[in-house]
């Protein structure tokens, strides 16, 4: 598996890096992204723009060529978190643009995507506390929040700003009108909006105006429901088609929000995505949310991971999602260290929808289907769509067009998930006639189940399940009983065991580009999320669904990331004085592996205990993160040391931090692993050698009593010996620092060329009062 990963990035980035020389036509341009020296730009051009675009004529090869409009322009200039502007090129233009000497970069465009009541409460947040992390935070009322994302319906009730003080007076963003959203759209709770696509346009051409909005206005749903998630006011009552009736509110009820829209019908461009982080930073945002993912590419290639370094050096924390692409490993995406990389878990509630077999077997799905249900009693005619079709691979997919509607109408279809979305699979049954739905997993996604909002009555059941029921209509379509079927929607269950679960599609370590450092961070709720959804976009999604809902569930690592966002902005609030690194520090350090049976969190996909590569550091625990005691602090100049550790060349660095990077004092760092984290992560090629060992070096401040005496507890990963020096730290105040060495010494073990072995520990400091708890990783590999 990682064998066959490493060779795919590897082609990948070969494709992304190799600028042909020959003569290449318009069509054959994409966008780049073009980082020059500022402080270059020679005195006759009265500005950086005037300079960019005599750059760019001078390697123009249109006068031989037609270029359309969206070809001669730049497409966005960068000033903040980066000093460069996008293009669309030929290779031929962008090698000779690279030849020029103020011009440090040029980065090919990645397409990236979206991945997408009562989650306050479960993470101990409750309004009625007198102290704790809402109080003390006063709700995060004058902290301003930035989702990046697919924009906002600005007249939910989650985004009111009641009781809300004057916009806090450091805000320097725009209202930017735009169709069906005037400046009126903001208010006090909503205090920025901006729109990014020019990047999404000069690539599909101008947008369709009648499906999507020039402007901050969502249509899709996406950013609305993160928006609210993150920072959502208390809305009461709150449900979606009957279901998760309650509270509404986001983790930052108080916080101010931003919305910078660069998603669109075709994805979200790079160029646009690197602007928003320029605009948010210069409005003076204090946390950026990001749900978007792409391929992981090495950081000097990632525009993501170039605009949040930007954002973190200027004291902005940013939050993205680890990706939605698990179970497998090695899945996790938005993996630089000055990110705190979101992972998804479940919560303790549920919406069981049961299937009911014809000879009598109950099988348990979920589902938020919310009416007309199937007559109650009565069982229906049931078959497998892959039995039923002309080609059975897409009829067993339930794609568009492959269903038979004379062997569909009446019956409830098993349909297999892939390919097509899952409530679009919904749609097709119901189009050929079908009365209901079944929507089995197949076997990569295992036993972990997502709840939709279904067009016609559907459940989701796991793999396992979808097996028994096709035996099932094997076995008994051959009797003179015919197989059936009926669902039973039982609502909203809570109070479920156990909780949390480490969800099925949440993406997985070891860290692809980085193996020094463990990712994901930590886990949210991140299954199931009931959130606000704009009003002309139906539940499902889908076209077709005129259903309208103030509020959505909704599934993915999207919905975790701003769980965290908001949580972030209430520990700025409480701790002004915080750092980012400090803040990620306080979650990871006080998050638990432990669901609510007492057991270690299980996995939704197996149901066996999950791992450090599944949740990193655990899940948050808000309360305890107000008060670590211990913080892990981060400088730039520290992230520089792992560059040049992690073998980045100085150019590739400047790319990155936009400096020059000097490496000569880094060798002191020792290696890439001593990066003052809050997780430890050690790999061992065994080479031969019996005996193998690393060591960590860590700071930590105390953030606790003045008079703090913490003694250290070593759980070593099996098969390892683990010394921590020195065992004791004594500190007289607080900001004070201490620091102490952890020396991993591992024995090899038996492995089969290409594979490896993870193990993992902990390392733990107590005062009494608090656990400041980092995660152990040993992977031994065995090279090919």
């Amino acid at each position: 598996m990682a064998s066959s990963l490493s060779l795919f990035i590897s082609l990948y980035l070969i494709s992304l890096v190799v600028l042909p020389s020959s003569s290449s036509s318009s069509s054959d341009r994409k966008t780049f992204i073009v980082q020059v020296q500022r402080d270059a730009k020679p005195s006759i051009f009265p500005n950086h723009k005037n300079w960019y675009e005599s750059s760019l004529s001078s390697v123009s090869s249109s006068s031989t060529q037609k270029r359309t409009t969206f070809d001669t322009a730049i497409i966005h200039t960068y000033e903040t978190v980066f000093h460069g502007f996008s293009a669309r090129l030929t290779p031929s233009e962008a090698q000779k643009l690279q030849s020029l000497p103020h011009v440090l970069a040029v980065i090919p465009e990645q397409v990236r995507r979206l991945q997408t009541t009562r989650s306050p409460e479960f993470l101990g947040l409750k309004t009625t506390d007198s102290a704790g992390l809402l109080k003390e935070s006063d709700f995060g009322s004058d902290l301003v929040i930035g989702v990046i994302d697919t924009g906002i319906w600005p007249e939910r009730q989650s985004f009111n700003d009641r009781d809300l003080g004057p916009v806090p007076s450091k805000w320097k963003g725009q209202c930017v009108a735009g169709k069906d959203f005037p400046t009126t759209s903001c208010n006090r709770k909503l205090i920025g909006a901006r729109f990014f696509c020019n990047g999404y346009e000069s690539t599909n051409g101008k947008m369709n105006e009648t499906t999507e909005y020039r402007s901050p206005r969502d249509s899709d749903g996406h950013g609305t429901h993160t928006a609210s998630i993150a920072a959502g006011r208390y809305v009461f009552p709150a449900s979606t088609l009957g279901y998760a009736r309650g509270v509404a509110a986001g983790m930052a009820p108080k916080s101010r929000l931003a919305a910078y829209k660069v998603c669109w019908n075709a994805g979200c461009y790079d160029s646009d995505i690197l602007a928003a982080f320029d605009a948010a930073v210069a409005d003076g945002v204090d946390v950026i949310s990001l749900s978007v993912g792409g391929v992981v590419v090495p950081y000097y290639l990632d525009s993501i991971a170039i605009g949040a370094f930007g954002a973190a050096s200027s004291g902005v924390f940013v939050s993205a999602s680890a990706g939605n692409g698990g179970p497998g490993g090695l899945t996790v995406t938005n993996v630089a260290p000055w990110v705190t990389t979101v992972g998804a878990g479940t919560m303790d509630r549920d919406f069981p929808a049961d299937v009911k077999l014809g000879n009598g077997r109950i099988i348990p799905g979920v589902s938020v289907y919310g009416g007309p249900g199937l007559t109650q009693g009565r069982m229906y005619p049931l078959i497998y769509a892959g039995n039923e079709g002309g080609d059975g691979y897409s009829s067993s997919l339930c794609l568009e067009g492959s269903l038979n509607p004379n062997l569909v109408a009446g019956k409830i279809v098993l349909c297999d998930r892939g390919i097509n979305s899952r409530a679009a699979k919904g749609e097709v049954v119901k189009k050929s006639g079908g009365t209901g739905m079944i929507l089995a997993n197949g076997v990569f996604d295992g036993e972990g189940l997502v709840a939709d909002c279904h067009v016609l009555p559907a459940t989701a059941v796991g793999a396992s399940a979808g097996d028994e029921i096709r035996k099932y209509i094997t076995s008994f379509s051959k009797s003179r009983s015919p197989p059936t079927a009926t669902i039973i929607f039982r609502g909203t269950k809570l109070g479920v065991r156990p909780a949390p679960v480490v969800a099925s599609f949440s993406a997985r370590g070891p860290n692809p580009e980085s193996p020094e450092i463990l990712k994901p961070d930590v886990i949210a709720p991140g299954l199931n999320i009931l959130a606000a959804w704009p009003d002309r976009v139906g539940p499902s999604g889908i076209p077709s669904d005129k259903r309208r809902t103030e509020f959505n569930i909704l599934s993915g690592t999207s919905m975790a990331c701003p769980h965290v966002s908001g949580l972030a902005a209430l520990l700025k609030a409480a701790h002004p004085d915080w750092s980012p690194a400090a803040i990620r520090s306080a979650l990871m350090t006080t998050a638990y592996t432990v669901d609510n049976r007492g057991g270690t969190m299980l996995d939704e996909s197996t149901g066996n205990s999950s791992t450090v590569l599944d949740f990193g550091s655990g899940h948050v625990h808000p309360e305890k993160a107000m008060d670590p005691g211990l913080v892990y602090d981060i400088a730039t100049y520290d992230y520089i040391d792992f560059l040049c550790n992690s073998n980045y060349t100085t150019k590739n660095i400047q790319v990155i931090t936009r400096k020059a990077a000097d490496c000569s004092g880094a060798k002191k760092a020792g290696h890439a692993g001593n990066l003052n984290y809050p997780s430890l992560s050690a790999v061992f090629q065994q080479y031969g050698k019996h005996k193998m060992s690393t060591h960590f070096i860590r700071t930590v401040m105390n953030v606790g009593a003045p008079n703090s005496v913490y003694r250290v507890t070593v759980r070593p990963p099996s098969g390892t010996v683990v010394t921590v020096q020195p065992d004791k730290l004594a500190f007289r105040r607080v900001g004070q620092k201490l620091s102490f060495l952890v020396r991993v010494e591992a024995t090899a073990v038996k492995l089969s060329p290409g594979s490896s072995n993870v193990k993992s520990g902990s390392v733990v400091w107590t005062d009494g009062n608090h656990n400041v708890t980092s995660p152990l990783v040993v992977t031994m590999q065995q090279p090919l």
